[in-house]
């Protein structure tokens, strides 16, 4: 019998278990725009599970690829009863807790309830699904039944399908598009395997840092330091352990120690004298896990710094096209409030800004009326934008872009974008250095050659003595570099011929902004390309074994620039579009603190 896919329609995703998974394997469902219906027998779970959609589908939409455009985000309910929950349904994801008996139980009702059409997956880490039909009788249903194992969106995104010895091998490349269009990253096991791919990995790191604790060679916080730098991870083992649940843990690495013949006496016994016994599992518990209890939501218990954004004056509130060049604006966003008030107008196309402490003022660069001329300039103001000053005079500079101080030495670097160099002028305007002065290349037959030699971001390391510049390339190119150098030219040499300018990255999309965490030796920037690569918000760690960048966040909309907040684990990044986010550093989800018709450009905070 050729095996004819479901007719899907409005008919639901059924997900069985609301819990900390099945709620997001929901998710997943509903932003990719598909009708879902939730299953579990506990009435709070079931709000839980509501909540959590509401709350979190719109992030999830983020994850979705470029070329299904915009998508309606899917209808969802959630159930108390297994038949309400997947009456009609084309697809059923069981999610419920890791225990074989439990999972056969479910598969021998679903396969009475379920339409005879609808697909059957298991959500199991650990178990294959041919070990759940015991109890299904319908021959042809065992066609229709396969692993399906997300990990944890939507900071992994990875699901992987798996036969159960008879499953229609059609079904795989037909839910690898769905899943794929959900913004997953679908992989299927050539053959059963316990634990599918990835997990077999896994299994082996949790069964070893379970030793390891066990022998008191190290703790939690020690193993996640070491993961973080030597994989430049920003998932981290212990904490995923935490997240997932211990019992979880516990009860996927029972089903190993049965089928090999393991010992979980220093594995599994450790875990669960230590830890589950105490009620100790994890996020999901008020006792911790592997770590302490997690502290209250930080945008609840900690307060949010006042943001300073530039509006370069291009977006849709400019009413007049005549008036562009005096459009631009300095905003505050009040940390404690989220109102948004405008401290100064009429700006050439602002684009960097940063702020002093010491002297409590605010300095911006202007690329002025006409790009194509040499007429920027740079600014300062105190913070209400009263007592406007001059550093730099229109003309002094070309195109001056992204913009930073350094307070120690009372200087603001910046980049000059047309101008191809580096510079840096005393806060008092007094002394004005070209530091790194590039050239088009040699060969500039082609009219956007110059543009490789544009320079845009900067950020400056004081620890190491190092300045990095971003040189963007032309527009959606992949011809961007980051290059970094020591803060002073060398004896004898100019700011022309300096021979310490280092490349660091190369064939990036299109790199804007940047800034380093000099402690971690980690530069993070963004970067308005092409998608998928670009449009993002990136990191890398830039000591003696450089990494390779991480993309941390995606899907902005020309991001432009960026101001870390690590003490708060935040990154503010602003985009082109009008919007103002924070995107966390752990997980890479992204907030939307400001959305309107403005074009967003540089951006600093200040307590």
């Amino acid at each position: 019998m050729v095996w004819q896919r479901p007719l899907i329609g409005s008919r639901p995703v059924a997900v069985l278990g609301a819990g900390v998974l099945g709620r997001r394997i929901a998710c997943t469902f509903v932003a990719g725009g598909y009708n879902v219906h939730i299953r579990d027998p506990s009435a709070e779970a079931r709000t839980a599970a509501i909540q959590y959609i509401d709350e979190n589908k719109q992030q999830y939409a983020q994850n979705l690829p470029v070329s299904v455009g915009v998508v309606r985000p899917g209808i969802y309910a959630a159930f108390e009863d297994i038949p309400s929950a997947v009456s009609g349904a084309w697809l059923v994801v069981e999610a419920v807790p890791e225990k074989i008996e439990l999972k056969i139980e479910t598969f021998a009702e679903l396969d009475r309830a379920a339409p005879s059409d609808c697909i059957l997956g298991s959500n199991s880490s650990s178990f294959k699904s041919s070990l759940m039909l015991d109890k299904v009788a319908n021959r042809d249903r065992r066609r229709l039944i396969c692993n399906i194992h997300y990990t944890m969106p939507p900071d992994i995104r990875t699901v992987e399908l798996m036969t159960d010895g008879e499953t229609e091998p059609a079904i795989f490349p037909f839910l690898s598009d769905i899943l794929t269009k959900c913004g997953m990253l679908p992989a299927t096991a050539r053959k059963e395997s316990t634990g599918f791919i990835f997990n077999r990995l896994w299994a082996a790191v949790k069964r070893e840092i379970l030793l390891i604790l066990d022998e008191g060679v190290s703790d939690p916080q020690e193993i996640d330091k070491l993961w973080e730098h030597m994989f430049q991870a920003r998932v981290t083992p212990c904490r995923l352990m935490d997240r997932v649940g211990l019992d979880t843990v516990a009860f996927i690495e029972d089903n190993y120690i049965h089928e090999r013949g393991l010992d979980g006496t220093h594995t599994v016994g450790f875990l669960r004298e230590n830890y589950i016994n105490k009620g100790r599992l994890g996020l999901k518990s008020d006792k911790g896990g592997l770590y302490p209890p997690a502290a209250p939501e930080r945008h609840e218990t900690v307060s949010q710094p006042d943001v300073y954004l530039l509006d370069v004056g291009l977006g849709g509130n400019l009413e007049n096209l005549e008036s562009v060049t005096t459009n631009g604006k300095i905003l505050r966003r009040d940390g404690a409030t989220g109102k948004v008030k405008t401290l100064v107008s009429g700006l050439p196309a602002p684009d960097g800004i940063d702020i002093s402490p010491s002297t409590g003022r605010m300095y911006w660069t202007n690329m002025g009326a006409s790009l194509s001329g040499r007429n920027g300039s740079v600014q300062s103001a105190r913070l209400d934008g009263t007592d406007v000053q001059t550093l730099i005079s229109q003309g002094g500079v070309h195109t001056p872009k992204q913009a930073v101080v350094v307070e120690s030495q009372q200087m603001l670097y910046f980049c000059d974008r047309e101008g191809m160099g580096v510079h840096r002028v005393s806060l008092d305007g007094k002394k004005h250095e070209v530091l790194v002065q590039r050239s088009p290349p040699a060969d500039d037959s082609c009219p956007l050659a110059a543009l490789t030699s544009w320079c845009v971001g900067i950020a400056v390391d004081e620890k190491a003595g190092k300045i990095y510049w971003t040189q963007k390339g032309a527009s959606k190119s992949s011809q961007g570099r980051v290059f970094r150098a020591n803060i002073d030219i060398p004896a004898g040499e100019t700011a022309s011929n300096r021979s310490d300018i280092e490349l660091v990255f190369e064939n990036l999309p299109e790199p804007i902004d940047l800034e380093i965490d000099a402690e971690t030796e980690t530069l993070y920037w963004t970067d308005r390309g092409e998608h998928p690569r670009g449009c993002s918000l990136n990191s890398a760690f830039v000591g003696v074994l450089k990494g390779k960048p991480d993309i941390i966040a995606r899907h902005f909309h020309e991001p432009i620039g960026l101001k870390l907040d690590l003490g708060r684990r935040q990154i503010f990044v602003t985009d082109l579009g009008g919007s103002l986010y924070s995107v966390n550093v752990d997980t890479g989800v992204k907030t939307v603190l400001l959305n309107d018709d403005g074009c967003y450009t540089g951006i600093t905070a200040t307590d």
